[in-house]
């Protein structure tokens, strides 16, 4: 199985993401729509909420309400991306210990935390003259 997507840029740095049936845009600058960096940390959020609900049945808090997630992406000198925070409130009241088990079986579950891994490398090929 894979996963297709097809970005496409007529000018400057934004780009249109088609995504099945579903089209997102990207501003690398932040003009126009959100930058990459904050589409990266949006996907991350999106990719860990269903994986703490997932951890919370597994770990005895079956259902954990309203989650939200303040995701902080600091940036080094040369505006990349340095380190993630996640700030995590649920409406459930759970336990120091249950919430430390939960986060921790969410980011085994979290394909996005799986793929920010540093042996993941776009393999490339590039054609000039082909659109």
């Amino acid at each position: 199985m894979a996963k297709q997507v097809t970005t496409v840029s007529e000018e400057g740095y934004s780009a249109t993401n088609e995504i099945r049936e579903f089209e997102t845009t990207i501003d690398a600058n932040g003009e126009d729509a959100p930058d990459t960096l904050e589409a990266l940390l949006a996907a991350y959020g999106s990719c860990y909420v269903p994986a703490l609900r997932v951890g919370g049945q597994q770990r005895g808090a079956d259902d954990l309400g309203k989650i939200e997630i303040d995701i902080t992406g600091e940036l080094n000198d040369d505006d990349k991306l340095e380190s993630i925070a996640f700030d995590i409130r649920v409406e459930e009241d759970v336990d120091d210990e249950t919430g430390e088990e939960i986060i921790e079986r969410a980011f085994e579950l979290c394909k996005v935390h799986d793929a920010l891994k540093d042996d993941l490398h776009a393999e490339t090929s590039f054609e000039g003259g082909a659109v």
